[in-house]
């Protein structure tokens, strides 16, 4: 089944955050936590097992930094393929620990690929060229390990994400996802990206690019209740499938320690209405976790019900 035609027919769930697990596991601050799928596999499935176990159709593989650019400032780089490849496996067999019986629901394993950590020509240092190098081979180290679809995700220039999208389709993704990061301005009358690209922009610059799905995650400020108002505004534009995954809030600085506030049920609680607006895929970005999973799945199965 591909993802992009099941999301058609009944809404879906994603997993919660990545980064903010392996930090309680021990991954220190500017660590690479995507190397950890090659020297700390067990930690990494045991995210996934209970992502998998709360409910989760979709996992994200652990590759959000992991394109040879990022991987570089961590002396990495010529892992790439292995990390990314590893990252595929270690998410499909958390389903198949998890998931079990010929009527066990689809499971997608989705490769991550979040920006390189720069800009590109001319606000900053690197080429696009440069940048779609390292981009198409990790996707095509994605999808050699059978990952079912791309996500290109957290970008708040369209230039960017226009060239994972377009490696994407050229290397034959069955779905792609293009998801911006929007943060709350500051009278908290509307949502724009970083680089000042409103939802309507944004829907209009995926489609043209060939998204299957058009997508929103994390951002400052923009929870559940904003994520079905960016839905809704994608959905003017294009009648696709809509992907969010929302921040559990705000983060806080507890002694040495971030920490996000939104409980899975004051989430959980605004779900329906995200849903309702025409999210078709929903899960957690920073600072959620397997509970927030497991409340969301009670939400999204109730809503495909009726």
């Amino acid at each position: 089944m591909i993802l992009a035609a099941l999301a058609r027919e009944k809404a879906l769930l994603a997993d919660g955050a990545m980064g903010t697990q392996l930090q309680n596991r021990g991954l220190e601050p500017g660590g690479c936590g995507e190397h950890w799928n090659v020297t700390q596999p067990g930690n990494v499935a045991e995210i996934h097992a209970a992502y998998a176990a709360a409910g989760a159709d979709c996992l994200l593989t652990n590759t959000f930094g992991a394109c040879a650019i990022t991987l570089e400032r961590h002396g990495v780089d010529d892992q790439m393929a292995q990390i990314n490849q590893e990252a595929v496996r270690v998410a499909r067999e958390a389903f198949t620990a998890t998931r079990t019986g010929d009527s066990a629901s689809p499971t997608f394993v989705i490769g991550d690929v979040g920006p390189f950590g720069g800009l590109l020509n001319p606000y900053g240092d690197a080429s696009r060229e440069e940048v779609s190098d390292a981009i198409r081979a990790q996707i095509r180290a994605l999808l050699a390990g059978g990952a079912d679809a791309i996500l290109v995700e957290t970008q708040t220039a369209v230039e960017e994400l226009a060239i994972g999208v377009e490696c994407a389709r050229e290397e034959g993704a069955a779905t792609v996802i293009g998801s911006m990061a929007f943060d709350l301005l500051r009278k908290g009358d509307g949502v724009k990206t970083m680089m000042g690209i409103d939802p309507d922009e944004a829907a209009r610059m995926m489609v043209d690019v060939g998204v299957d799905v058009l997508g929103a995650n994390c951002g400052a400020g923009v929870g559940v209740e904003w994520m079905g108002r960016i839905a809704e505004r994608y959905r003017k534009v294009a009648d696709l499938p809509v992907w969010a995954k929302p921040n559990a809030g705000l983060p806080e600085l507890e002694g040495a320690n971030v920490v996000y506030r939104d409980t899975p049920e004051e989430m959980a609680a605004l779900l329906p209405q995200a849903l309702d607006a025409g999210v078709s895929i929903f899960g957690g970005c920073c600072g959620t976790t397997p509970a927030h999973v497991q409340a969301f799945r009670a939400v999204i199965d109730d809503w495909n019900r009726r």
